[in-house]
């Protein structure tokens, strides 16, 4: 029985392994946005965690919203903008290399990284995206997998008639997370009015941007049952 029961704890630590996530809370006036970062996008992962650990993002805007497609931010100039400036240019002289999967694409939800037009996809080390989205038929699809050559799987063409995205931007953008917990906030952000260059009229700022805290360890957890039980 005691081998049983340490097999079965070895395979909890093994699955917590594997599906530990890092997530991270943003914090509007219109409510709180949670986002989970992807395993399989390390450098882009762990450049955000570093960024919100270092506060970062607070007070920087949403600067860039269209309805429909996405929320943009993370510009360090946004943080004391004037009103109508144009922004989406301020960066940390820098980029993050691209880590671009298959298995990661821009459904709804879904976290990317923006970029101006580097030839290696590289993104921006502070400037990020989340999609709003819509919906898409099978007709639309076939002719969008004819103009990029980039063939959808049938999870995903799923996902995009049903639940939508932005399907254009697959492949020529790192999606490194999605949206748990407050996608109706981002549809509120989006629906904003805006001017010329998408910058809402009013300031949408990030209030706060800080890493959740995990529950407690699964390591932690397990070494304490059998300490308990021996």
């Amino acid at each position: 029985m005691k081998r049983m029961i340490l097999l079965a704890a070895v395979a909890a630590i093994s699955h917590g392994a594997i599906a530990q996530k890092n997530k991270v809370k943003i914090e509007t006036e219109y409510g709180n946005i949670v986002l989970m970062l992807y395993d399989n996008t390390p450098l882009n992962t762990n450049n955000m965690v570093k960024m919100a650990n270092e506060h970062f993002y607070d007070s920087t805007l949403f600067h860039r919203c269209i309805p429909q497609f996405m929320i943009q931010g993370g510009d360090p100039d946004s943080k004391q903008a004037k009103p109508g400036q144009s922004l989406g240019n301020g960066g940390l002289g820098t980029t993050i290399p691209a880590e671009i999967n298959d298995v990661n694409y821009h459904k709804r939800g879904a976290l990317g990284v923006a970029r101006e037009q580097t030839p290696d996809k590289s993104g921006s080390a502070c400037q990020f995206y989340i999609v709003a989205g819509k919906t898409f038929t099978d007709a639309e699809l076939d002719n969008m997998s004819k103009r990029t050559g980039r063939n959808y799987t049938p999870e995903q063409r799923e996902v995009y008639k049903t639940v939508g995205g932005t399907p254009h931007l697959d492949g020529n953008y790192t999606v490194f997370g999605e949206v748990l917990e407050g996608q109706e906030i981002i549809d509120k952000i989006a629906n904003e009015p805006r001017d010329a260059n998408d910058r809402p009229n009013k300031d949408i700022r990030m209030v706060s941007v800080r890493v959740v805290e995990e529950k407690k360890n699964i390591i932690s957890s397990v070494k304490g049952f059998f300490k308990k039980k021996s």
